[in-house]
C-alpha cells in the first residue's frame, strides 16, 4: 500500500517532513523559509522539456545552495546529435526566489552566456531563452509556450534516510501542449502545436551530499488527438512510503508501484545504448526503450560533480490502466537517465 498525501503544510516548525507520499495535486504546501537545514544544502530548480518526437529541448535553472545554474539542451532525433551549453554563478542561496508552486510563479537570471526566463501567470507558461556561441559560433535564440496543463500531475514527498531535515518534494506535469520556435545561427525551427508537448519537473528539497537517481519519462500525440505519458525513477530518497512511478492517458493518473528499468549490463559498467527492458512488480508494465542519442554531462570542481546520461530513445510496449484496459504503444519518444551527483 502506498500512502496518499493530504492536504496540509510539507514541513513542521522544527523543520522536518510532516508526511511522506505521493498526490495528483500539490497536496502540501512548500516554503523554503520552513526549511531548518544548512542553506548550503538546499537545492531548488525547474526544468522543462519540450519535443515534437523529432527535436526536443530541455531548459533548467537550479539554485544548489552554493551554485546557480542555467542550461540549454538541443537534441536532434532524426540526426542523434545534441548541443548542450551551461553557465554557472556562485553563492545564489535563494535569490533567485524560486516559485513556492508549480501552479504560478517566475524565475529568471542569467549565468555566464545562458539566460532563461520562465514566467507563469497561472494560464500560461512562456519561456524565453538565449546562448551567445551555442554551437562553437553561433547564437540560440528560443521562446515556447506551454498551455493546458493535465488534470493530475506526479507529486511526492520522501524523506532521505539519516537526516530528520532531508527531504524531497517533486512534481512532474507531462503532456503539456507546446509551440514555439528556436534558433540558431538565424536557421529557425518551428514547433507544431499539434505534435509538440512539454513536461515540467519541478524539484524542491534538502540533499545528502551523495546521490544517484534514475529517472525516465515519456509524451506523446495518439492520432485521435489523446496523449499518453508516464513518469519512472527511483533514487529520490526513501520511497517505501510511496513511489512517483504513474503513467498518464489523456491526463488522468494511473499509479504504479515499483518498476525495475531492465537497464542493460551491471552495476557500474551498464551499457545504456542497448535496449532497456521496464517492468513492474504487479504484471501491470511490459516495455521495451530504444535508445538514440545519449545525452552526456559532467562537471567536476572538486569536491562539487555531477555525471548524467539522459538517453533519448523511443518506448514500445503494453501497460494495463486501472481499469484492466490494455493500452499498446509503439514508437514513442522519450528518455531515460542515470544521474551521479555529488553536490
Amino acid at each position: 500500500m502506498q500512502t496518499q498525501l493530504a492536504k496540509g503544510r510539507l514541513l513542521d516548525d522544527g523543520g522536518k517532513l510532516l508526511q511522506a507520499g505521493y498526490s495528483t495535486y500539490l497536496a502540501r504546501t512548500y516554503r523554503r523559509e520552513d526549511i531548518k537545514a544548512s542553506k548550503w544544502r538546499i537545492k531548488e530548480w525547474d526544468y522543462y522539456l519540450v519535443s515534437d518526437g523529432k527535436a526536443a529541448l530541455a531548459f533548467t535553472l537550479s539554485d544548489i545552495g552554493y551554485l546557480a545554474l542555467a542550461s540549454i539542451s538541443y537534441v536532434d532525433l532524426e540526426n542523434a546529435k545534441y548541443i548542450t551549453k551551461s553557465g554557472i554563478s556562485p553563492f545564489p542561496f535563494g535569490k533567485h526566489n524560486f516559485p513556492s508552486s508549480y501552479e504560478k510563479g517566475d524565475v529568471a537570471f542569467k549565468c555566464g552566456n545562458v539566460a532563461i526566463s520562465m514566467r507563469n501567470d497561472g494560464k500560461v507558461r512562456r519561456i524565453k531563452a538565449e546562448c551567445k556561441n551555442f554551437d562553437g559560433k553561433n547564437s540560440f535564440f528560443a521562446e515556447i509556450n506551454l498551455y493546458a496543463p493535465p488534470h493530475d500531475a506526479m507529486v511526492i514527498a520522501t524523506p532521505f534516510p539519516g537526516n530528520d531535515l532531508a527531504f524531497y518534494y517533486n512534481a512532474k506535469l507531462n503532456c503539456m501542449t507546446a509551440s514555439g520556435y528556436f534558433e540558431i545561427g538565424g536557421k529557425m525551427y518551428i514547433f507544431d502545436v499539434a505534435k509538440t508537448l512539454g513536461t515540467l519537473d519541478w524539484g524542491r528539497g534538502v540533499w545528502p551530499y551523495s546521490n544517484t537517481w534514475y529517472w525516465s519519462s515519456m509524451q506523446h500525440r495518439m492520432p485521435d488527438g489523446g496523449t499518453i505519458g508516464f513518469n519512472l525513477g527511483y533514487g529520490f530518497g526513501d520511497t517505501s512510503q510511496a513511489t512517483e512511478n504513474m503513467f498518464f492517458v489523456n491526463g488522468k493518473a494511473h499509479k504504479l508501484d515499483k518498476v525495475d528499468f531492465g537497464m542493460p549490463g551491471k552495476s557500474e559498467k551498464y551499457d545504456l545504448m542497448r535496449k532497456w527492458y521496464f517492468t513492474d512488480n504487479e504484471g501491470r508494465l511490459d516495455m521495451t526503450f530504444t535508445p538514440i542519442v545519449d545525452r552526456r554531462d559532467s562537471m567536476n570542481a572538486g569536491v562539487l560533480s555531477t555525471s548524467q546520461d539522459q538517453v533519448f530513445g523511443t518506448f514500445d510496449g503494453l501497460f494495463i490502466l486501472d481499469d484492466g484496459t490494455r493500452l499498446k504503444f509503439k514508437d514513442c519518444a522519450g528518455f531515460a537517465e542515470k544521474v551521479v551527483n555529488r553536490w
